[in-house]
Formats: C-alpha cells, structure tokens, sequence
C-alpha cells in the first residue's frame, strides 16, 4: 500500500482486506498496511475499530450473553507481549471497540493527541484481531468464515 496525501474508502477496504486475510500473522498484515497510514491521523485506527466492532455484533455479545475482556489480549494475541504505555494503549484499543458496539463515538484523535503518539491504528489492529479470535473461539463460529463476512460487511459499509 502506497501512502497518499488523503485517506479513502479505498484505503479503508485494502487495509481492512490486508488484516483480514494476511492470516494468522498480525505482524505480517500490519508490516503490510503501515506505509498507508498517515502521521499523526486516527483514520486506521477508526477503521480497525469499526471493523472490529462488527464480530461482537456478529458473535451476539451483548449484555445477556458478554464476552469477558480480562485475559483476551494475553490468550487471543499469544505472538504479543504488551508491556508497560504499550499494555495501557492496547487496553484502551480494546475498550474502543468494545464502546464503538455499543454505539459510542470513540475520539481517537484526542487519544492520539493526548498520548503524543502515532501508533494507535497498530493497537486498533491488534485489538481487531484479538476480538476475531475470541469471537470465533468463543462463539464457535470458523475463523476464516467470520473474517470473509467481517470483509463483504466493511467493503458494502465504505462504498455504500
């Protein structure tokens, strides 16, 4: 992906495509989707949280049937240790999109900003992935046939 001077739908559908379908290696999928993100720009970050929402809808997580967050990162990120800002950042990502479901407006921006960082998109990233994971665990529900309904959902949502 090839960094512009303005974010797109586009650019939300490759990223989303990227993370969805590298596999099982976040590290890979990021490598590949961090030349479009833009310094200093929540657009990743807000992409991946939106997205990321959608398998907590898809996997019925509501208040009748909660997922608990306590040990999601350490059991579904097990390639990940996040330690110190970085487990607080990854935390926060988590809550956003755990928010973001139930219909709250996260400001990323102003956690970019108040953080004096660049990196909450990777952190959104992580956190999608991890979500994935627990849903599809969870809930029973394959992996790859959440991700392929996770993909045609963003991609109707971004050009409708």
């Amino acid at each position: 992906m090839v960094a512009k001077s303005r974010s797109t739908s586009e650019d939300a559908r490759e990223a989303v495509r990227l993370l969805l379908e590298t596999g099982a290696d976040v590290f890979d999928a990021l490598d590949e989707i961090r030349p479009s993100h833009r310094k200093n720009n929540p657009f990743l970050g807000e992409v991946f949280t939106r997205m990321a929402a959608d398998p907590l809808r898809l996997g019925g997580v509501d208040t009748e049937w909660p997922m608990p967050a306590e040990g999601l990162v350490g059991r579904y990120l097990p390639e990940c240790r996040f330690r110190g800002l970085d487990n607080r950042k990854v935390r926060y990502a988590l809550m956003a999109v755990a928010a973001t479901h139930c219909g709250v407006e996260v400001d990323l921006l102003d956690e970019v900003a108040y953080r004096e960082t660049d990196d909450l998109w990777s952190y959104a990233g992580f956190t999608a992935v991890a979500w994935i994971r627990a849903v599809s665990d969870q809930r029973a529900l394959a992996q790859a046939d959440l991700c392929g309904e996770l993909l045609e959902r963003h991609a109707d949502r971004v050009s409708g």
